[in-house]
Order: structure tokens, then sequence, then C-alpha cells
């Protein structure tokens, strides 16, 4: 099983020089999409010289991978939308092996990282743009990968979980 859940947030200005332009776009999709498709060959690999074969791959992606973000995260959104077509790749071309992938997709989580954009950002204008009232929990999050990495079914293969209190549905 694989777990692809770090990666970072951080903002750049459209209106920024180049290099620190390039600098973030290239640190943004460094980690948060190079890395977890590194890591996802690597566990295919392992997965098919396993006897018997077959694994999961779960990747944490966002629900602004399917809704954008602000105008300083555009690369933000386009690293988690890069992670779900490779996900849904990954399904579509392993499934047959018996290695499924998923994802979740979460809005906000209550941890550091959202504390402090939501106090950056005026925490209730943004908290208002979520129907249930709050943002999700970590717990939320871990029982949803849970979930997929342990009991989803194999027909579930190529799904994406929004986990955001309805803040985005498709």
């Amino acid at each position: 099983m694989l777990v692809n859940n770090a990666g970072i947030f951080e903002g750049v200005a459209d209106n920024a020089g180049d290099d620190e332009w390039h600098a973030v776009w290239a640190r943004t999709m460094g980690i948060n999409l190079q890395a977890s498709a590194d890591l996802c060959r690597l566990a295919i690999a392992h997965f098919r010289s396993s006897d018997p074969g077959g694994g999961r791959i779960v990747n944490v992606s966002s629900r602004a991978a399917y809704r954008g973000d602000s105008p300083q995260h555009w690369h933000y959104a386009a690293s988690k939308a890069g992670m779900m077509g490779m996900t849904k790749s990954i399904a579509r071309a392993y499934a047959v092996e018996g290695i499924y992938a998923f994802a979740v997709c979460p809005g906000f989580v209550m941890t550091g990282m959202a504390d402090d954009y939501l106090a950056s950002r005026g925490g209730q204008q943004l908290l208002a743009d979520i129907p249930l009232g709050r943002v999700a929990t970590p717990d939320e999050i871990a029982e949803t990968i849970r979930w997929l990495a342990i009991e989803a079914p194999p027909s579930a293969t190529g799904a994406a979980i929004d986990v955001n209190g309805a803040s985005y549905v498709r």
C-alpha cells in the first residue's frame, strides 16, 4: 500500500518576477506531483514483484484539482489536477493486475496550514462557502484514506472521494 499525503501550499503573486514565479511552480510541482509520481512508479514495480501481486495507492489530492484555487495558487491547483490525471491513469492501466488507485479530495482540513490560511484570508467568509459550516478534521481525512486503502471494493479503482463539507460537489 502507498499513501501519498505530502504536499505544500505556497502562494506566489501572479505579477511576481519570472524567477520567483518559476521557482515556486517548480517546487510545488516537484513536491506535490513529481514526488508522488516517483513513489507510485516504485510502488507499482513492488506490487508487480510481490507474490501475490497487487496493491493499493491512495493519493491525497484536493478540491482545487476540480474547482481551481486563488490567484496566488494556480500552481497548487495544477499540481493536484495532475495528481488526479495520474491516479486515473494508474487505475485504468493496472487494475487488471490487482493494482488499484484512489484519490481523496479534501477542502480545508483543520491543520496548521489551514489555520494560517483561514486567518490570513478572513476565515468566516471562507467558512461561509462550506455548507457543513466547518472544515474537515484530520480524523475524517484519515478514515477516508483508511477505507480506500483497506476496504474499498476493487470496482472503485479510479474513484475520487470528496471530503470538503460540500464546498465543492461534482
